[in-house]
């Protein structure tokens, strides 16, 4: 039996009439969407160092996942509170992290704007890219410009400037053709991506009797991940799937996600088995569970509740007191 800790305060930042909700609250965003979101990533050098660095994806791979997805789904689908405060943690923690990336001898800050950027891109395209493939399908132009807009106004809880976030399709493959250069196809970042698609795949852990289906449910989602991906980084990761596997796993995929889709309480208990802590978060938005306000806060009033600075704020903040520090030192 599930059960919700809480109720939530709000409808958050978007709310059930967003596009964001039409395709975050999709069974395709919780699973083939969020393990292609976490593989994707790893090409970044920057940000495999970051996560490298900590030990997390190789020693704690599960709890990884889960506070990941918790993360992601409380920043689309969570009330406002919940959203500004898990914002405002993850920054603080990013700013005790930094080192020195082995492989390029870049310095990596997680809190780096640019780092930043290519996280929640590489987010919002892999979901609408897995929506479209295995979900209801492609959106409107209507609602594809709706949702990266929304994409924009999600950027304010990182230290991005929401002015670089692609506003459409178009600029979104120019991003990616920009920073292609850039990605590095090293030993870690493969060792990274390979162990995201052997566990990103939250939902092949079953609840109850279902459980026996596991292990053919986690083979068919590792496929249905690598139907998505582009050949540069099908060849990376070593596999030699085609497109006849694409095709039948497809076929096989996609009804079953739509069925999810038609059986909220059924996906919530896969939920709970399978990540613990995004179910808080993640449940009340997938079983419409009322908030005890019927509203939207914007990404500022939920942070001036919380009485904290926007995360783009800090970022900046930090970046000219060190500027100063530096000078100060100079000086003497």
């Amino acid at each position: 039996m599930t059960h919700i800790e809480h109720q939530p305060l709000d409808h958050g930042i978007f709310g059930p009439g967003s596009v964001t909700w039409k395709v975050y609250r999709c069974p395709t965003s919780m699973t083939v969407g969020f393990a292609r979101t976490a593989l994707t990533e790893m090409f970044d050098p920057l940000v495999v160092a970051s996560v490298a660095g900590t030990g997390s994806l190789r020693e704690r791979a599960s709890d990884r996942y889960d506070r990941t997805l918790e993360y992601a789904g409380a920043l689309v689908l969570g009330d406002s509170a919940t959203a500004a405060r898990m914002a405002d943690t993850l920054m603080r923690i990013h700013s005790t992290v930094g080192g020195t990336d082995p492989v390029t001898g870049q310095h990596y800050d997680p809190n780096d704007p640019a780092g930043q950027l290519w996280i929640h891109l590489t987010q919002w395209q892999s979901v609408l890219h897995v929506y479209e493939r295995f979900g209801p399908g492609r959106l409107s132009a209507e609602e594809e410009r709706q949702y990266w807009a929304e994409c924009a106004v999600a950027a304010r809880f990182q230290t991005i400037d929401p002015a670089d976030v692609p506003r459409d399709r178009a600029e979104m493959r120019a991003y990616y053709e920009r920073v292609r250069p850039d990605l590095v196809v090293s030993d870690v970042a493969v060792e990274h991506a390979l162990l995201v698609l052997e566990g990103g795949n939250l939902a092949s852990r079953l609840p109850g009797r279902l459980r026996v289906l596991s292990p053919l449910v986690h083979r068919v989602l590792r496929r249905a991940t690598i139907a998505t991906l582009p050949a540069w980084m099908r060849e990376a990761i070593g596999t030699r799937q085609g497109p006849v596997t694409d095709a039948l796993v497809t076929a096989l995929v996609r009804p079953a996600l739509r069925l999810a889709a038609r059986r909220p309480r059924a996906l919530a208990r896969v939920l709970a088995e399978a990540s613990p802590r995004a179910y808080e978060v993640l449940a009340p938005a997938v079983l419409d569970i009322a908030p005890e306000r019927a509203e939207t806060v914007t990404v500022e009033e939920a942070f001036r509740r919380l009485g904290r600075p926007l995360p783009r704020e800090q970022h900046l903040a930090a970046v000219a007191g060190a500027a100063d520090g530096g000078r100060a030192k100079q000086a003497s």
